[in-house]
Parts: structure tokens; sequence; C-alpha cells
């Protein structure tokens, strides 16, 4: 089963390669600004995804997939890496599952030359972390 945490970074991802997200009625959900603002995702993408966990994922999918939020939530669904593109992709935990990655249709993807796409990273810690283990290494001189 995929944790919220999956599910969120999976759209996350994608939306930082151009997917849309869209309603059931065919409507795609707009974007002004990034999903992800510094160390954190944008407060324009937590209000849709807070939308999508109270709407329990229904009527809202990933275009290019025809895999429905609903579904991903549910426990027959999991989260892993696409072995073309190594991109979040849904994956049935047990059956039979259509092939298939979002990144079918896009034409220029993957792209080794560009960096993947990616969650927040929170500077600050990172940088105190690297802080600390330099301290450590040192004090044992």
């Amino acid at each position: 089963m995929a944790s919220l945490d999956q599910v969120k970074l999976y759209l996350v991802r994608w939306l930082q390669l151009g997917k849309k997200l869209v309603r059931g009625d065919g409507q795609e959900v707009e974007f002004t600004q990034s999903v992800i603002d510094c160390d954190r995702y944008s407060r324009e993408f937590e209000r849709c995804w807070q939308e999508i966990l109270d709407h329990q994922g229904n009527d809202f999918y990933l275009e290019g997939t025809e895999l429905g939020f609903d579904s991903l939530f549910s426990s027959q669904w999991n989260i892993s890496k696409c072995a073309r593109c190594s991109m979040p992709v849904p994956r049935l935990e047990l059956g039979v599952q259509a092939p298939g990655c979002p990144c079918d249709d896009l034409l220029l993807w993957p792209n080794v030359e560009l960096p993947l796409p990616r969650a927040p990273i929170n500077n600050h810690s990172r940088l105190t972390d690297i802080k600390s283990r330099l301290l450590n290494k040192t004090s044992h001189y």
C-alpha cells in the first residue's frame, strides 16, 4: 500500500515535468506557481492536495493516466520507480496491470541531462547535518 506521502511525491514529481492534474470532468487543475517553494510545498499545491484528500481522491487523476487518486489511496496499489525513467509510477500489489508510465507521452523524457524532479529540501537542516559530520571527523584526529 502506498503511503499518502508517496502518493503526494508521485504527484509533485510529475507536475514538475509538466503533467497536469485533471478532475473527473476533464478540467485541468491550474497552478499559477511552482509546486515547490524553497524548502516546502507551495501553498497553492497544499490547498490542492487538501482538496484531493477532502474528496478521498475521487475524480482526480494525473494527465496521461486512467488511474484515479482514489485507487492510489487503496491498499491495492504501491508506488515504485519506472524502469525506463526512474520516476514514481503506481503498481498493483497483486494482479495483472496494463503496462505504461505517465512518461509515455513525454517526447523528451527521460533526459539524463536534466535533474530529476524532487521533493522540497530543507537546506538549513542539510547544512547542519554536514557541519555535524565534519565536526565529528575532526574530533577523531
